[in-house]
């Protein structure tokens, strides 16, 4: 391996949607960081079974439905 092209690989703080928490080594900004998941396996239909609801944050969810409503029509 080369010197010095590598990413740092240190420990972060994922949080699921539920609040739960673990710690893994990332390429994701600092060591000690926490990335929130607005999405995982826990809460996503393809996993769920199409039981769970998408959180919309941002108006994302909402823009695409209404871009594409006349599909529905």
């Amino acid at each position: 391996m080369k010197a010095d092209i590598h990413p740092d690989y240190h420990p972060i703080t994922i949080v699921m949607t539920d609040g739960t928490k673990f710690v893994t080594r990332s390429t994701y900004g600092k060591a000690g960081d926490t990335m929130n998941l607005d999405i995982d396996p826990k809460s996503h239909p393809a996993w769920t079974g199409g039981q769970g609801t998408i959180v919309d944050r941002g108006g994302r969810v909402s823009r695409f439905k209404q871009k594409f409503s006349f599909l529905t029509k």
